[in-house]
C-alpha cells in the first residue's frame, strides 16, 4: 500500500517506523529538513521537504498513486485542508486527519463527503482521556481496552501475592470461577511470551492478559492480585485537553477530582468550566504542595502535562510521598522503560493513536487494533467473511485454525452473544478478538482471515 504520512512528530514517526515493517511504501512530508534527513537515514522511506498541504508538495510526494494519507501535523487546520486537497484534486481513496480542538470535534457535519472530506477523524487527546479513564474504573489493571462496542474488554494485570490463583494453573481459573464469562489470552514472565500459558504455574509479577465481559473483569483481577478497593480521590498533575476532559468524565462518574495547573491563565479557565474539580495553581512536583493537599490520601495521581521529565518526577515524587496509585504519560518509548519500576502505569500516546490508525490499514476485515508491550504486541478484533470453500476460517472449530506461534483466540462474539468454547464453529460475520504475542506474525493472521476471490 502506498501511504503518504503528513507530519513528522512523534505521532509521524511512530506510525512510519510501524507501517514501513510491513511491506508498505511510505513517503512522509514535513516542513523540517533536518528531521526528514533524520528520518530517511533511520527509516526506509521517502521524504519530502515542504507544507503538507500545498499541492505542489504533495504532487513531488506521489500523492498521485497513494492509496492513503495521513495528516498528523500539529495543525488542525493542515491536516483538513491536506485532505481536501487530497479528495479535490486527486481523489486520494482514504484520507485519516489528526483533529485535536474540540471546537471541531464537537460539530460532526463538518466532516464528510458533503464537507470536510475525511474519512477518519483520530483524536489522540481523547483516546488517551478514554484510556486513563478505563484504567481508572479498574483498580489494579494495567491496560484495560475495549472491543465489539464494549461487549468484551481486554485486561492486562501484574498477579501479585494475595492472589487464589497464584501457584496454580491458569487452567484452573474457571474452577475457581464456575460461569465465569472471561478467558486467559495470553502470559508474560519476565517480558517473555509463555506459550503453552494455559498449562503455566502463575507466579507473582506475571503478566496476565485476559479477556471478559465487563462485569466479570473485577472478579478474575481478584483471582489474579489481592483486590483493590475503588477509587475515590484523583490528583491530575496538568490542566490541558486531556486534563480539562479527563476531569469532566470523572466530575460525572462521581470521583473527587484535583487538577494542579501551572499556568495562571488555564488555571482560571479551568475553575470556570469545571463544576466540582477543585483547580489548583501550582508545580505539579512542588512537594510542599503536594504534602499540603494530601497526596498520601491520593487514590491516584495522574501526570498528564505536556513535558515528559514534569510527568515523571512528579510521578515519581508523588508515589514517594504515599499516593496509592501512579500513572503518567510519556511521550518517548526509552523513558517508559527507564521508570517501569518507580511508577505503576506509562501511558503512551504514540501506541494508543497507532493502534486507531492501524485499523484502517491493515488488510481484511478488521475492525479494531490495540497496540501492546510497546509496540510489540497487538490485540485485534477481526470480522471472519465467506464459507467453508471460500475461507480459511468459516466452518471451522476455533482449535482448528492453523493460528501462528504466540497467538490466540480470545473470544468470539456472534450477535450479543460472547463464546469462549474452543469447540465453537466459526460462522460468516462472526466478530474474533485475538491476541498477537509478536506482531510479526500480524500478516499471517490477516491472510487467515481474507477469504478466496471466488466469494465475490
Amino acid at each position: 500500500m502506498k501511504i503518504l504520512i503528513l507530519g513528522a512528530g512523534q505521532v509521524g514517526r511512530s506510525v512510519a517506523a510501524v507501517l514501513t515493517h510491513e511491506d508498505n511504501d511510505i513517503t512522509i512530508v514535513d516542513t523540517n529538513a533536518v528531521v526528514m534527513r533524520e528520518l530517511r537515514e533511520k527509516l526506509d522511506v521517502r521524504t519530502e521537504v515542504g507544507q503538507a498541504s500545498y499541492p505542489r508538495v504533495l504532487e513531488r510526494a506521489g500523492i498521485q498513486e497513494a492509496d492513503m494519507i495521513i495528516a498528523v501535523t500539529n495543525s488542525d487546520e493542515i491536516n483538513m485542508i491536506a485532505c481536501q486537497v487530497a479528495q479535490t484534486l486527486y481523489r486520494t481513496p482514504t484520507k485519516i486527519a489528526r483533529i485535536r480542538s474540540s471546537h471541531y470535534l464537537e460539530q460532526p457535519r463538518l466532516f464528510g463527503s458533503n464537507a470536510v472530506p475525511v474519512d477518519v477523524l483520530i483524536s489522540p487527546e481523547q483516546l488517551v482521556t478514554e484510556h486513563i479513564f478505563r484504567l481508572i474504573s479498574h483498580p489494579g489493571a494495567l491496560q484495560v481496552l475495549s472491543f465489539a462496542e464494549d461487549k468484551v474488554q481486554l485486561v492486562a494485570v501484574r498477579a501479585l501475592s494475595g492472589g487464589s490463583l497464584i501457584g496454580h494453573r491458569l487452567s484452573e481459573i474457571h474452577e475457581h470461577m464456575p460461569g465465569i464469562k472471561g478467558r486467559v489470552a495470553a502470559l508474560f514472565r519476565k517480558s517473555k511470551v509463555i506459550h503453552d500459558f494455559e498449562n503455566a504455574i502463575l507466579e507473582e509479577n506475571d503478566e496476565v492478559f485476559f479477556i471478559a465481559s465487563p462485569k466479570h473483569i473485577r472478579s478474575i483481577i481478584s483471582e489474579l492480585r489481592k483486590l483493590d478497593k475503588p477509587y475515590k480521590r484523583i490528583v491530575l498533575a496538568g490542566g490541558g485537553n486531556i486534563g480539562n476532559r479527563l476531569a469532566r468524565l470523572l466530575e460525572e462518574a462521581k470521583y473527587q477530582v484535583k487538577i494542579i495547573e501551572k499556568d495562571s491563565e488555564r488555571a482560571a479557565k479551568l475553575a470556570e468550566r469545571l463544576d466540582k474539580t477543585i483547580v489548583l495553581e501550582g508545580d505539579v512536583a512542588d512537594e510542599d504542595l503536594l504534602i499540603e493537599e494530601g497526596i498520601d490520601s491520593t487514590d491516584v495521581f495522574v501526570a498528564i502535562t505536556n513535558d515528559d521529565e514534569a510527568n515523571i518526577l512528579s510521578s515519581m515524587l508523588a508515589k514517594r510521598l504515599g499516593a496509592r496509585r501512579v500513572m503518567c504519560l510519556i511521550n518517548r518509548l526509552s523513558y517508559a522503560d527507564l521508570v517501569e519500576s518507580n511508577i505503576d502505569v506509562a501511558v503512551s500516546p504514540q501506541q494508543i493513536t497507532i493502534g486507531a490508525l492501524l485499523a484502517h490499514i491493515r488488510r481484511g476485515d478488521i475492525v479494531a487494533v490495540h497496540s501492546l508491550r510497546r509496540g510489540v504486541s497487538e490485540a485485534i478484533e477481526v470480522v471472519a467473511h465467506g464459507d467453508r470453500q471460500t475461507s480459511r476460517v468459516v466452518g471451522r472449530r476455533l482449535d482448528d485454525l492453523k493460528l501462528p506461534p504466540g497467538t490466540a483466540v480470545g473470544v468470539l462474539i456472534r450477535g450479543d452473544e460472547l463464546l469462549f468454547d474452543n469447540a465453537t464453529i466459526v460462522e460468516d460475520g462472526d466478530h474474533v478478538i485475538m491476541f498477537v504475542a509478536d506482531k510479526r506474525y500480524i500478516a499471517t493472521v490477516e491472510k487467515l482471515f481474507q477469504v478466496g476471490i471466488h466469494f465475490f
